[in-house]
């Protein structure tokens, strides 16, 4: 080998070496940012339309009773179109979300890891993707031994760091009874925009040596994460009940009723959208919303944040619904602060404030303009206002109004910790829909 030819060959290697390490590199940074969130949490782009609930009820909550034969059904799309392999695990957490400590052995029956195998490729779409479903527990798989909550957890290649998705869901046991009162707030100024919720559990069996420690309860607004509250200390124990009823906790802002968008048709659209054109994607504008804040209470029937994928273009809505880049606006009645940020959200996202939907400010127009990739189906959302991403200066449905009479669902959860254990369980349960109480409640 000449010398010429050696140096090449020596300055090969090192680029090669260079690449390797940058490639290495790359892919650590990538794994770093897709560290495990203990919440609802999709870590990649490509992964659409994720659904989660028990399947014995389209967009339910993701809810088993212990040792039942109840199972989940998950579904999602992968918009890189290829086939992945891609595996699936569970773990125990406990009332706020954090890692419960306990071994796979000692909350789950059966393989504690799986792959999902059930998947389609999208017919005829301008989007690709892959479709891919799920139910479980299946016979011999990842049967919960244990009440609480818990974090289903999707990877590819069998690897955990590469994690594409995160899912809440609960397990139960009805060790407890759970009644729930809704009543207007016992703060004047906010006795026509609030509701008030006092709940009473009843304990049965139980045997609770500390109510103050041992229990805790936590109250959610339809299913969201930034509408709830925990409560750790009755404001009342007699005769075998635990009573939260203080006059300062458990006082939700109404809000009012979800916006629509119906997406199930791109043939034939419905009246609210104004503008479909088509070039390598779909895009659609939706007629713009009006600014509700200051206006009086009108009802509309919703159900409270949920969506459904649908179509009504052809047969199988999973692999036949097709994509579409949906343009929506917000009018403003007042200048908002600079500070002041807007979201578009809904139970399909999470109700989460992310880059993604986030809205734009136009001063010389006076409206809020965002963008949501959605596939076809019938959505319900709603705005969420923030303030520098401080929740407790925030008023979240400035641009919705905040009413009483607003149905919404709230979902009590009731966590135990038995002495000398080290992990909650979920011993009770129970929801209620306002719409059914407000015309009682004064």
């Amino acid at each position: 080998m000449t010398i010429i030819a050696m140096k090449n060959y020596i300055s090969f290697l090192i680029l090669l070496c260079s690449f390797s390490l940058s490639a290495s590199s790359a892919q650590k940074k990538e794994r770093k940012e897709q560290h495990l969130q203990y919440d609802n949490a999709d870590y990649l782009a490509a992964i659409k339309s994720v659904q989660f609930y028990n399947a014995k009820e389209e967009q339910s909550l993701p809810l088993l009773p212990l040792n039942s034969d109840e199972q989940l059904f998950l579904s999602f799309d992968d918009l890189r179109g290829d086939g992945r392999t891609y595996y699936y695990t569970v773990e125990h957490c406990s009332a706020d979300w954090q890692r419960s400590n306990l071994s796979t052995i000692e909350y789950i029956e059966g393989l504690t890891e799986d792959r999902i195998y059930d998947y389609k490729n999208s017919v005829n779409t301008l989007q690709a993707y892959t479709h891919y479903q799920l139910k479980f527990p299946n016979e011999g798989s990842m049967k919960p031994k244990l009440a609480g909550n818990y974090l289903l957890k999707v990877y590819e290649d069998a690897d955990q760091s590469k994690l594409i998705l995160t899912k809440k869901f609960y397990v139960y046991k009805q060790s407890v009874g759970v009644s729930i009162q809704v009543l207007p707030s016992f703060n004047v100024v906010k006795r026509k925009e609030n509701q008030k919720l006092n709940v009473t559990l009843n304990l049965g069996g139980l045997v609770v040596n500390n109510p103050y420690q041992d229990i805790k309860i936590v109250v959610k607004q339809n299913r969201r994460d930034d509408i709830q509250e925990m409560l750790t200390k009755p404001m009342f124990v007699k005769n075998g009940q635990l009573v939260y009823n203080n006059n300062t906790t458990l006082d939700f802002d109404g809000g009012n009723e979800f916006r629509t968008l119906d997406l199930r048709s791109f043939r034939l659209l419905s009246a609210q959208l104004s503008q479909d054109t088509l070039d390598s994607i779909r895009k659609i504008t939706v007629m713009t919303d009006q600014d509700l804040s200051g206006e009086a209470y009108s009802f509309s029937f919703d159900e409270n944040g949920k969506s459904y994928i649908r179509n009504n273009d052809f047969e199988d809505q999973d692999i036949e619904g097709d994509y579409a880049l949906v343009s929506f606006t917000l009018e403003a009645k007042k200048t908002p602060k600079p500070i002041e940020k807007v979201y578009i959200v809904g139970m399909f996202n999470h109700y989460k404030a992310e880059e993604e939907n986030e809205m734009k400010y136009d001063a010389d127009k006076h409206i809020w303009q965002g963008t949501l990739f959605l596939k076809q189906g019938a959505y319900q959302y709603t705005y969420k206002r923030m303030e520098n991403g401080n929740n407790k200066n925030d008023d979240p449905n400035a641009y919705n109004g905040h009413h009483f009479e607003t149905g919404n669902t709230y979902d009590v959860f009731v966590y135990y910790r038995k002495p000398a254990t080290n992990w909650e369980e979920l011993v009770g349960f129970s929801s209620v829909n306002t719409s059914s109480v407000r015309d009682n409640a004064y």
